[in-house]
């Protein structure tokens, strides 16, 4: 009997499958090579009604070449602030086969001056793609009308 139920156990589990599926040819993928060439793709995909608005975290993915594979929206948040799960970040990463990542998220009050939390997620996020050999090239704070970069002040 203890078999049996063991066996009708073993058919509940959900069966899990990573997929990703890119909607742009490889060819037309933009190569990122810069600060400035990252805050224009991703200023180029935020919600202009919430960039002023609401506090949203997002991640860059992008493949051994540096060419852009996504962008995954991993939260949008309140006035001052939002949450950025880490596990989120890398699942995204994982799943698109990212060799490294760019963080970003914008500051409604188009301060972009990072705070000490900020600063502190970048590096707890950093240390989590060395295990999982992803590498965190920047983290841009975004305002509709410039950014902050982490690598480009010598933080990262």
């Amino acid at each position: 009997m203890e078999n049996l139920v063991n066996q009708q156990e073993w058919n509940q589990i959900s069966e899990v499958e990573l997929v990703y599926r890119s909607t742009v040819k490889a060819s037309l993928r933009p190569i990122l090579t810069n600060s400035r060439e990252v805050y224009d793709v991703l200023l180029q995909s935020w919600d202009k009604n919430k960039i002023e608005l609401q506090e949203q975290f997002k991640v860059l993915l992008l493949n051994r070449g540096n060419k852009a594979l996504g962008i995954y929206e991993v939260s949008t948040g309140g006035v001052a602030g939002t949450v950025a799960d880490p596990k989120l970040i890398f699942m995204a990463a994982i799943k698109a086969n990212a060799c490294s990542i760019i963080l970003a998220h914008n500051h409604p009050s188009s301060n972009l001056k990072p705070s000490r939390a900020d600063e502190e997620l970048t590096q707890k996020i950093k240390q989590g793609g060395k295990l999982l050999e992803i590498n965190v090239l920047d983290h841009l704070i975004l305002s509709p009308e410039g950014y902050y970069s982490f690598a480009d002040e010598g933080v990262m």
